[in-house]
């Protein structure tokens, strides 16, 4: 059972990646909650990621058009300039208002070129906090759309605060006093997707993929050559029926046969129809349970291995501690 169904059930919160009772989250609005159910379908990681890459899957500006009514981007985060790697703004979702803040990347090299790859610099990350302030204020439900393979790598990026927009932005959400939905509609990559990633009820496109690092990075590090990426997705779990089963996600928003990318009204319309229904059930739950079981929600990711009780090692004498030439420092005084 997810926690929002724990909380308003009354409840307490189930361990993490479990998926028991998850029925009001599949029964609203067709949600995949147990990656078993897709046993038939499910491709290999590598395949996944491929999906997730295909530059002519449905990006966040066209779900917010096809989704969303009403929608006003708003421009800037009043430092340095507009970021066109982050699009947000304020919409009505079915005749409720909300703040929409999604990742966008480019059907058209061209397009891809103007919005960075959907890789944020960190007036993007300052815009999108400015974006989860105005939700806050004016008590706004809040939906996230992910889809970027990370911040921008670049030299700019460092130069302007990349890690600390990133973690201001993390932080922003966590403490935001009301509802979040996060959709991941293509990649999830690294800090650059966790900064829209943190919310009280997260879902996935089917083929969609989330994880710390891509595949040819992990590749690089872990088996010295980004030609074992394939590798490095199948260690890395990091297709949607994974991310289930480690709890990482809450559900699965179905896709077209074929994927997102051949029929993207139909994906649209299931994007739809989850979040009213989600966004539904966390209007029911008091801001004070959100912001606890959001809190509790990612500090229980990771598993902890405590070492078996042994006796301590023998602390060594003062003179045996440090390099030869911290002895002979003390020698000397």
């Amino acid at each position: 059972m997810s926690m929002i169904d724990r909380i308003v059930g009354g409840l307490r919160p189930p361990a993490p990646g479990s998926t028991a009772g998850n029925g009001h989250l599949a029964a609203d609005a067709g949600l995949i909650v147990d990656a078993s159910e897709m046993t038939a379908r499910r491709t290999t990681p590598w395949m996944a990621v491929q999906t997730a890459r295909n530059i002519t899957r449905p990006h966040a500006l066209e779900v917010i058009a096809g989704a969303f009514e009403r929608f006003q981007e708003l421009h800037g985060d009043r430092s340095f300039r507009d970021d066109p790697a982050i699009v947000g703004g304020i919409a009505e979702l079915d005749g409720r208002p909300v703040v929409v803040v999604g990742q966008q990347k480019g059907a058209s090299t061209e397009e891809n070129i103007q919005r960075n790859f959907g890789m944020p610099h960190p007036e993007g990350y300052r815009k999108a906090i400015r974006l989860y302030r105005v939700a806050e204020k004016f008590h706004l439900p809040l939906v996230t759309l992910v889809d970027t393979p990370g911040a921008y790598p670049g030299p700019e990026g460092e130069e302007r605060g990349q890690a600390e927009s990133i973690a201001s932005a993390i932080r922003a959400l966590t403490t935001l006093a009301t509802p979040i939905v996060v959709v991941v509609l293509g990649e999830g990559g690294s800090g650059g997707a966790l900064a829209l990633g943190v919310g009280d009820i997260v879902l996935a496109l089917e083929n969609s993929i989330y994880s710390v690092i891509s595949p040819e990075g992990a590749a690089a590090i872990l088996f010295r050559s980004a030609t074992e990426a394939e590798r490095a997705a199948q260690a890395m779990r990091l297709a949607a029926p994974d991310l289930l089963e480690l709890g990482v996600v809450d559900a699965l928003i179905p896709e077209p046969a074929g994927g997102a990318h051949t029929d993207h009204d139909a994906t649209t319309r299931a994007i739809k129809t989850a979040l009213v229904a989600q966004l539904d059930r966390l209007a029911r739950v008091p801001v004070a349970d959100l912001l606890s079981t959001r809190y509790e929600r990612f500090r229980a990711f990771g598993t902890i291995l405590e070492p078996p009780n042994e006796a301590p090692a023998p602390r060594r004498p003062w003179w045996a501690r440090g390099s030869v030439r911290d002895l002979f420092l003390r020698m000397r005084i």
